[in-house]
């Protein structure tokens, strides 16, 4: 593996890496500096504000990176990154902490810059490769993250965010030093309309045949922002987890997650269809989530995580299905209206669940599990009503 690479799936893995560090540790964290026990709304609204930050500069990022270059724009969000973690490591009030996730947002936003350098630099044969390289590291960053952070957190509150400081540190050094550019930068001028992150939407909304499964897609990513709003919390309510099994309880569902995603989509498929796959998966998760609603015993979370991960088999047949929904030309722009989809759900649905978490906690800490299948129970109709017949897709094609 050459250099470029290296540096670039490295950025990646930290990346990740900082998604999943704060996990096991915010609520501590929060606490520490607001000097109050109820911490879910803040955690909702820093949760909201990261994916703000990474929804309104992914498209600013993207094209500074074609205008600039790639390299200089990866070397600012890598020291803005490392700048994050210094902040966070040593905030001791509400708005540092705040200005610390907001910055995380946008250096984060240097995923789409990622992607287009490693565009760049490799050959249309070898792209599928390194592209699923691509999603590999960065799953295995989200689950090494919240582990770090849970031991690191267990010691010092502040050691996960100084860690991570040092590694985005090396890794800016290592890019200042052996990362060229990997394209001739583009002279046009960057216009306005295109950093418009909500811009994609207005091509979606006027079709009708593409609004069930943009709302499928919105329940699915909303739900999965529950995990890292209300985990942590009701891990420590329910059982009195500490730093430490609050992140081994999130690395071992990254890893079942993982492998269910990698092994599973095919034979699903194959076994049931696609919709079916898709209707398996929500089965799958709804199971688990109501055995973590009623358990009182912290192991039976972690017996249950296989069950759990069968989740991963229904967002790529899902995303199969929604591809025949317009034809080849409007691929491109059809996947942009789904990340602005997914994008608003990572900012509503954190607040909504921390609002949600903060009535059921005094009572019943685990009823935040039975909310999340409500609304699986809500996408099951949806899917079951998805039709992608020959008219369906002409009259998206007529709407164009």
């Amino acid at each position: 593996m050459n250099k470029s690479l290296i540096v670039i799936f490295t950025a990646i893995g930290l990346d990740a890496v900082g998604i999943g560090l704060i996990f096991p540790i915010l609520p501590r964290l929060l606490a520490e500096v607001t000097h109050t026990g109820n911490v879910a709304a803040w955690i909702g609204i820093m949760t909201a504000l990261y994916a703000l930050m990474q929804f309104v500069f992914a498209p600013v990022l993207g094209a500074l990176s074609d205008r600039l270059g790639r390299r200089p724009v990866l070397l600012i969000s890598l020291a803005g990154a490392a700048i994050n973690y210094l902040l966070m490591a040593f905030s001791s009030q509400l708005w540092m902490l705040f200005l610390g996730r907001a910055i995380a947002g946008l250096t984060s936003a240097n995923m789409a810059v990622a992607m287009a350098y490693l565009t760049d630099i490799t050959p249309e044969d070898q792209r599928a490769r390194r592209f699923g390289l691509f999603n590999a590291v960065f799953g295995a960053g989200f689950i090494i993250g919240p582990v770090l952070g849970g031991v690191l957190g267990d010691y010092n509150l502040r050691l996960p965010f100084i860690a991570a400081a040092a590694l985005n540190a090396a890794n800016l050094l290592l890019a200042l030093l052996v990362l060229p550019e990997s394209r001739t930068p583009s002279r046009e001028p960057i216009h306005l309309a295109a950093l418009n992150p909500l811009r994609p939407l207005r091509w979606a909304l006027a079709m009708k045949p593409l609004l069930p499964v943009m709302l499928i897609f919105f329940i699915f990513s909303g739900t999965g922002e529950v995990y890292g709003t209300c985990w942590a919390l009701w891990g420590n309510d329910a059982f009195q987890w500490n730093g430490l099994w609050v992140g081994l309880s999130l690395g071992a569902f990254g890893v079942c997650q993982t492998l269910a995603q990698a092994f599973l989509p095919g034979p699903a498929v194959k076994v049931f269809g696609e919709r079916g796959a898709v209707l398996a998966g929500i089965a799958g998760v709804c199971v688990a989530l109501v055995v973590m609603a009623l358990t009182r015993q912290g192991w039976l979370v972690f017996a249950i995580m296989p069950v759990f991960a069968l989740g991963g088999i229904g967002a790529p047949a899902l995303q199969a299905m929604a591809t025949r929904l317009v034809d080849e030309g409007q691929q491109g722009q059809f996947q942009g209206v789904l990340a602005s989809v997914v994008s608003l759900a990572s900012i509503i649905a954190p607040l909504v669940f921390s609002t949600l978490y903060m009535g059921v906690r005094a009572h019943w800490p685990g009823a935040i599990w039975l909310l999340v299948v409500g609304l699986y129970a809500m996408a099951v109709p949806l899917v079951l009503g998805l039709r992608f017949s020959q008219g369906a897709r002409l009259a998206t094609e007529g709407a164009a």
